[in-house]
């Protein structure tokens, strides 16, 4: 998705950069639209998750609690990845000459 959008925003991101962004500007707008779309899936995915796995769980004869630290664990590593995926094509993008993807069709 990250690829996506950085494609489709080519044009914007040649516009913004012959106008005077820097790239940490051009990775700063796009990255803090992914990462907050990442914090809220993560924020109503995880009491979904754990209600399920708490009923799952209380089937079994050995019972276990589920701690909220593996949750934290999983949105920090779900952050992390999508943090690392988006800087990438954020920075492939911005380093790319502004002339060459203004001159592009689509």
């Amino acid at each position: 998705m990250a690829s996506y959008v950085a494609q489709q925003r080519t044009k914007e991101i040649g516009v913004r950069k012959v106008l005077g962004a820097s790239t940490i500007n051009l990775w700063a707008h796009l990255t803090k639209d992914f990462l907050l779309l990442v914090i809220l899936s993560c924020v109503i995915a995880t009491p979904i998750a754990w209600y399920f796995l708490d009923k799952w769980l209380s089937q079994f004869v050995f019972r276990t609690k589920i701690s909220w630290l593996l949750f934290i664990g999983a949105s920090l590593g779900t952050l992390v990845i999508a943090f690392l995926t988006v800087s990438y094509h954020t920075f492939r993008a911005a380093s790319a000459a502004p002339a060459k993807s203004l001159r592009s069709e689509g």
